[in-house]
């Protein structure tokens, strides 16, 4: 890379006619160029300038060179070009990875309005729990929970979830209402098998913390059907406020224990760090970063 860009510069300087403009169009110094182009006739083992004080003087090795170096000037240029035109289209696809629960809640709605406003943009949604390493893989943008975020990653905060306890009326009919975290050691209590110590629920109240030991007959990993099987009255479930906001403002699902605090976790729209981002994924960014702050009303108020 070095030696074709030391050609490049080469051609820029027979064009500019004197190191200080070509020095000035490269954004260098005069003595970083005059460096490139010892560099550049050591690797060749041949002069290809003949210095003086007026003018730029070519050897025979620099005539015989100088249309090679001008080619791919001109083709580094057209490179740069295309890169510069595909990060201002607004077109083209972008990948984007999101937990299930949440894609499932918001992002139907929310991708068709957006490919309304931008038809040209082709959404590929990876609903997906598990880790997506975004650079391997080839993600543009993601949804991650949680405080650990990768290094590689730029990450912008989208709202804090809170899981919230609950049950159906029918179902706290038959087996009871819990009031204080211990009581729900005597319940059938859904278990999210996505996180580890998925057995223990913790509360919070006052400062202090209540560890309950919780089981049931019915464990998943996947929030969306937990939350199908408390609504037939399996038992108790604790799930994010933002997927159960219409049942709790219905009755259908009654809000248990409301005295403790449960976990919160924030939510950030991440991507891989780069020095810009292209067009369609940063207008992509924007439109979910203002959709969830729209939102966000909506996503405290189930969370209150």
């Amino acid at each position: 890379m070095s030696d074709m860009e030391d050609l490049a510069a080469f051609a820029v300087l027979l064009e500019s006619g004197s190191f200080t403009r070509a020095a000035e169009r490269l954004g260098c110094s005069k003595g970083q160029l005059s460096k490139r182009i010892r560099q550049l006739e050591q690797g060749l083992g041949a002069a290809l300038l003949h210095r003086t004080t007026r003018r730029l003087g070519l050897t025979a090795a620099g005539a015989a060179l100088l249309p090679e170096a001008q080619a791919l000037a001109a083709q580094a240029e057209r490179a740069r070009q295309s890169v510069r035109r595909l990060q201002e289209e607004l077109a083209g696809c972008v990948r984007l990875t999101v937990p299930v629960s949440l894609g499932e809640t918001f992002f139907d709605a929310l991708l068709l309005d957006f490919t309304r406003q931008h038809a040209q943009i082709r959404i590929e949604l990876d609903l997906h729990n598990g880790y997506r390493d975004l650079v391997a893989e080839g993600f543009d943008l993601a949804i991650r929970s949680g405080m650990d975020i990768d290094e590689r990653l730029v990450a912008r905060p989208l709202f804090s979830l809170q899981e919230i306890t609950c049950a159906t009326p029918a179902y706290l009919a038959a087996h009871g209402e819990p009031t204080q975290p211990a009581d729900l050691a005597r319940h059938q209590c859904l278990l999210n098998t996505h996180y580890s110590g998925f057995e223990e629920w913790l509360y919070h109240r006052q400062h202090h913390v209540e560890r309950v030991q919780v089981a049931g007959a019915l464990a998943s990993n996947h929030y969306s059907l937990l939350k199908k099987a408390v609504l037939t009255g399996a038992g108790i479930a604790r799930l994010p406020s933002y997927m159960i906001y219409d049942e709790l403002a219905d009755g259908r699902l009654v809000w248990l224990l409301r005295d403790y605090q449960t976990r919160q976790t924030p939510v950030f729209l991440v991507h891989p760090w780069q020095a810009g981002l292209p067009r369609r994924t940063q207008v992509l960014a924007d439109y979910l970063l203002g959709w969830f702050e729209r939102s966000r009303k909506m996503l405290d108020k189930a969370g209150e």
